[in-house]
């Protein structure tokens, strides 16, 4: 996009920050909130591991130390890592040498490197501060404790004060307008797609609606891959090593989104959609913000889209919105794939500074952070509930309604046996096969059958590959080794070649 759209993001942003943290300011001093921690003679000092500084205090450091004014607080940023330019290809590894060298007190992690990290020893239980501090973790949304203390084996490790969830969100009106019964919680992508097709698939392209879209682009790959993401279908089963395409639930997913495609009723933009031009073009370009497209699956800043949108459009028509859980898998529809938890903050297991940690744990996951972050929607979605239960006139609570799918099946252990090249160079194979679909030269069956063939050279070639290439690693370091203890005085750090990306 124009770089006067991404100034004006960040300037909107900044803006947000600075009403929150003035905001912060008035509730301690008003005394709404609970009084300051009595503190002591004695500053604390705490380490915290986060990718970027400046994010870091807007977004928590800055209210923690107006609340607890005796914590020195630094910042080591994860940013280090990629400096050098070199590919990361065991992130794991390269997290655990980061932690290792540069020893924060405060670790922020993923869901997927939370559960190794806790099977691996290095995270510091929270039950015995939970319980010595009598910290309520009953208003904390119930879904995360779950899972984290599933992933934890019983106990909690980490907690996380915000989410990123998504819902379908749908035209009112144009519902109404075409008589059609809106969507309802817990939907799965064969209601979606049957209520998508009900909508008039006539006019010229500048006028006409659409019964499902995606905001930003769309086409029969990317359908598919939400489809079967949502069903939790893989394409590659990592206990076999075995591309697995040919089966019954890709072939549904597959026909569900072509059917999709070949009815009208899904957007396609030209040219992929919006890449650059003036805010109103972006937002024309935007057509569920436009009032002309039934369906989309959006997040809260979805809403703030929409409230910004008519400042911008000299003819902008309002519009009623409703928001449903979904789209889920029909197997399973009281839980989501679609709930992330990116920033989960630990203690790292051997910290000297447990208590000053945790006090920074149990203040960003409470209520009076809750209090002052529950005025933006800047950063996520609030964990702890009862805050942030609307924005601009619209429920949230959607986006509470399902439980995260905490889905062994994709695990990080198992998913990291992939080789990363496999997945570029399937990619390409995809895209070939269904283009062929398309232009009806063959059928959905075909197409994933050659997709699975093509599919399995590929990966099995990659996997010798990795194996060649950590071998040759194996013997780079044996000699390197070899070199220093002779005296030659070489040290060579050797990142191994194991792949961590997930599906």
């Amino acid at each position: 996009m124009l770089t006067m759209f991404s100034e004006r993001k960040n300037r909107s942003r900044m803006r947000k920050l600075t009403i929150a943290v003035i905001c912060g300011v008035l509730v301690l001093l008003a005394g709404c909130g609970p009084a300051p921690a009595k503190q002591s003679d004695v500053r604390r000092s705490l380490k915290v591991m986060f990718w970027d500084e400046g994010y870091f205090f807007q977004q928590y450091g800055d209210l923690f130390s107006m609340r607890y004014d005796d914590v020195d607080i630094e910042v080591v940023s994860t940013n280090s890592m990629y400096r050098s330019g070199e590919v990361i290809e065991d992130q794991y590894k390269a997290t655990l040498d980061f932690i290792e060298e540069q020893k924060p007190d405060v670790l922020m992690v993923d869901s997927s490197s939370y559960e190794k990290m806790v099977s691996d020893g290095k995270l510091m239980e929270l039950d015995s501060f939970i319980t010595r501090d009598k910290y309520d973790t009953e208003t904390i949304y119930p879904a995360l404790i779950e899972m984290l203390k599933e992933k934890g084996a019983g106990k909690l490790y980490g907690l996380s004060p915000t989410f990123h969830g998504q819902a379908l969100f749908y035209n009112v009106d144009l519902f109404n307008k075409y008589g059609i019964d809106p969507p309802q919680n817990n939907i799965t992508w064969q209601e979606i797609l049957d209520l998508a097709r009900r909508f008039p698939t006539d006019g010229d392209a500048d006028s006409r609606v659409y019964g499902y879209g995606a905001q930003y682009g769309m086409n029969l790959s990317n359908l598919a891959s939400m489809i079967s993401s949502t069903e939790g279908l893989s394409q590659v089963n990592p206990d076999t090593m075995k591309v697995t395409l040919n089966t019954d639930a890709w072939k549904r997913a597959y026909k569900l989104a072509f059917d999709a495609f070949e009815s009208g009723s899904v957007y396609i933009p030209e040219d992929g959609g919006f890449t650059g031009g003036s805010m109103e073009e972006y937002y024309k370009s935007q057509l569920f913000l436009m009032g002309r497209m039934a369906m989309t699956i959006g997040d809260p800043y979805t809403l703030q889209n929409l409230k910004e949108s008519s400042s911008y459009m000299k003819d902008f028509t309002p519009f009623e919105i409703g928001i449903v859980a979904g789209p889920v898998d029909p197997a399973d529809p009281e839980t989501s794939r679609n709930i992330f938890f990116s920033d989960i903050f630990a203690i790292r297991a051997d910290s000297p500074n447990a208590d000053a940690a945790w006090d920074f744990i149990k203040f960003i996951n409470g209520e009076e952070y809750a209090k002052v972050k529950s005025r933006t929607l800047n950063g996520g979605l609030l964990s702890r509930m009862g805050y942030s239960k609307e924005y601009n006139g619209y429920s949230l609570e959607a986006f509470y309604a399902l439980k995260p799918k905490l889905d062994q099946s994709a695990s990080y252990e198992r998913m990291s046996k992939i080789p990363n090249d496999f997945y570029m160079q399937f990619y390409a194979v995809q895209e070939e096969q269904l283009k062929l679909v398309q232009e009806k030269k063959k059928s959905v069956e075909e197409a994933l059958q050659a997709m699975e063939q093509e599919g399995q050279v590929i990966l099995d070639k990659a996997i010798k590959d990795q194996e060649a290439n950590k071998g040759k690693e194996d013997t780079d370091s044996n000699g390197a080794e070899s070199s220093s203890s002779s005296g030659g005085g070489i040290s060579i750090d050797i990142v191994p070649a194991d792949s961590t990306e997930e599906e």
